[in-house]
């Protein structure tokens, strides 16, 4: 175990709630509908696309844009990338909370 402390493992971008929430959101289920992850995080279309934007441009996220029949549909999926990153943070919190007693 290194010397340093656990917190210089965390992810920036993930120490926002909402930005954790939407990966979380999305690593339970690799794939979603927009709307579906909008609802679960309880926040604004758009506040979930800015958020969306920024995980996307970390390689964390993909979003893509489709049909189904009529409507229009945009998808957010989780990368491996996303994912390990995702599970690293985690990792990082539960050193930094450290063991109950």
């Amino acid at each position: 175990m290194s010397d340093r402390h656990p917190r210089h493992r965390l992810a920036p971008l993930l120490t926002s709630p909402v930005r954790l929430s939407v990966v979380a959101a999305l690593a339970a289920v690799g794939k979603a509908e927009f709307g579906y992850v909008r609802d679960l995080v309880e926040i604004s279309d758009s506040v979930l696309s800015k958020q969306a934007a920024a995980l996307e441009e970390a390689g964390w996220i993909t979003v893509e844009k489709g049909r189904a029949g009529r409507q229009s549909r945009t998808w957010l999926a989780v990368t491996d990338e996303g994912l390990a990153v995702y599970r690293r943070h985690l990792a990082a919190l539960r050193d930094i909370a450290g063991p109950r007693e």
